[in-house]
């Protein structure tokens, strides 16, 4: 399965959990993407809940997509 990414877009209220213009892969969760929700792998490593306002969803190709899952 192909992993998911997002680039935070708007940070505030979360300055020590998510930095600007970053790049944070997203984890599958139906139930929270019915309530306008998404799981993201934060700054301090665990998956949380965030709102889909504060992400953009990215694609990239399968070359940088594989060098980021080596690095996230």
């Amino acid at each position: 399965m192909n992993k998911q990414y997002a680039i935070c877009i708007n940070n505030d209220g979360y300055a020590a959990s998510l930095e600007l213009r970053k790049v944070y892969q997203l984890l599958q969760d139906t139930n929270a993407k019915k309530l306008g929700l998404l799981r993201v792998i934060d700054e301090s490593g665990e998956n949380y809940l965030y709102s889909e306002e504060v992400f953009v969803p990215v694609s990239f190709s399968k070359t940088v997509s594989e060098k980021l899952e080596s690095i996230l």
